[in-house]
């Protein structure tokens, strides 16, 4: 029996053997012969095709590692890529914005120096005018360079509202800071105006009331 598509045929069981004598039937020792060399032909058959199964299998992956491969090659390029111009960008950035931090430190150094020699106890009578319109025009200067600074860096709202005297807490401060002695004064300052004028109403009423 001959396969088409292989390289593989066995002449011997390629079609029945004739009989040994012409016209004559096999023998069922021919049969079985015939039948044996069939089905070593079959299992070497199905041999052939696992291992051709086993290599496409082989193939098929190599082929999808092929393509993960340039797949994952060209999309890390192109991230990489955009990731180095973006990390350039804003490593740009960092740097103007620290040196523009450093000449906003630097100045509000300077405008806090030009603050220390400030003090009113050594002017006198001659110098006091001029002293202080020199302390007020630095104290300016350095409101000017402060508030500057503020609308660079939004960090410094927070030392400004911690100048700021809290009206509201430091007045609930004191009040919960009173004694009992001192509400109870406080009490008696809010209410003896209005005993007086009930004692005088009472007053005006009696003295009505004898004239009738």
């Amino acid at each position: 029996m001959a396969f088409e598509g292989t390289d593989f045929e066995d002449t011997d069981y390629s079609k029945p053997r004739p009989s040994a004598v012409t016209g004559r039937a096999p023998t069922r020792e021919e049969l079985d012969s015939q039948l044996t060399g069939t089905q070593q032909q079959l299992a070497k058959l199905r041999e052939t095709q696992e291992q051709l199964e086993r290599a496409r299998i082989s193939l098929e992956e190599m082929r999808r590692r092929r393509a993960e491969f340039s797949a994952g090659l060209a999309e890390m390029r192109q991230q990489l890529t955009r990731g180095e111009g973006l990390l350039q960008k804003a490593e740009l950035d960092a740097r103007r914005e620290a040196e523009q931090l450093a000449r906003s430190l630097e100045a509000l150094r300077g405008s806090l120096q030009s603050l220390e020699p400030l003090t009113d106890a050594a002017w006198t009578d001659e110098n006091w005018e001029r002293e202080l319109t020199r302390g007020l025009t630095a104290i300016e200067n350095a409101r000017l360079e402060f508030n500057g600074a503020r609308l660079k860096w939004p960090v410094l709202d927070g030392a400004l509202e911690a100048t700021r005297p809290d009206s509201g807490s430091s007045g609930a401060n004191a009040l919960a800071a009173l004694s009992t002695v001192q509400w109870m004064r406080i009490g008696f300052a809010i209410t003896w105006p209005l005993a007086l004028v009930a004692l005088i109403a009472v007053i005006a009423a009696v003295v009505l009331f004898l004239r009738h």
